[in-house]
């Protein structure tokens, strides 16, 4: 079953509204994710405010997510197996700095043989981390704009109007950028390339606001506040299994 981008990004978008009334400094966004941090958990299911959604009356299974004690840590164990699901975290809009940078490690156990970011019936991707924005509609194409204003009148979640996900993927180049082959409004940024390398954790580390306008620069040269993060991976459009691991997400502000 191959499901759309638009509802990919509503997948993503969060079950509750985003409060106006937030934070703006990164360093609040910082506290969060260290009261979050997946290493305090105990084994078992992911615990708030981290939560798992699923596209509205989803028939699909969910990936799961939960927490594993490995070599004395605990780390984000997520298993997708002909499935879709997220976990997210909210971060009410987030204003981040050009230096702000987000950190985590992962591990690719087992990969997705036959996924290609470049064809619809191959868009999955076996492990991803996800930003957010509350990018405006202005600079946006005419049918993209009438596109996301048409979806954000249908019962349920926000809808980001950009969505970058990191990912790790066995074709393309580290450093890819590739619009989803549903819609542009998610883009993927390729950080960890290759087949799966299991017990081997490779550590990420980049600056959201430069990536986002490698991402988004052509529509807009503001980068928008952070709304919300995301970890996750799907394989509902290859009808593959994945396992991967991810370790605490942190953001960094020089």
């Amino acid at each position: 079953m191959m499901l759309s981008a638009l509802h990919r990004s509503v997948q993503l978008a969060f079950l509750c509204a985003v409060t106006p009334a937030a934070a703006q400094l990164p360093i609040a966004l910082s506290e969060l994710l260290a009261q979050a941090h997946f290493s305090r958990m105990a084994a078992g299911p992911v615990a708030a405010p981290w939560r798992v959604i699923g596209l509205p009356g989803q028939k699909l299974p969910l990936t799961q997510f939960d927490i594993q004690n490995l070599d004395e840590n605990s780390v984000l164990r997520i298993r997708a197996d002909a499935s879709y699901g997220n976990l997210v975290i909210e971060t009410q809009r987030a204003q981040l700095t050009a230096q702000a940078r987000l950190r985590w490690r992962w591990q690719l156990e087992r990969g997705l043989p036959t996924s290609d970011l470049q064809r619809k019936e191959g868009d999955d991707v076996p492990v991803k981390v996800c930003a957010l924005f509350d990018m405006p509609l202005d600079g946006l194409p005419f049918g993209e704009r009438t596109r996301m204003r048409m979806a954000r009148t249908l019962p349920g979640e926000p809808l980001p109007a950009a969505t970058l996900c990191y990912v790790w993927d066995r074709l393309l180049p580290q450093g890819s950028v590739q619009a989803n082959v549903f819609s542009p409004r998610v883009r993927y940024l390729v950080v960890s390339e290759g087949p799966a390398q299991p017990g081997v954790w490779r550590t990420v580390e980049r600056q959201l606001a430069q990536d986002f306008l490698q991402a988004f620069g052509h529509e807009t040269q503001v980068v928008p506040p952070l709304i919300a993060l995301a970890v996750g991976a799907d394989a509902d459009n290859t009808g593959g299994s994945s396992l991967a691991l991810v370790g605490d997400l942190q953001l960094a502000v020089p």
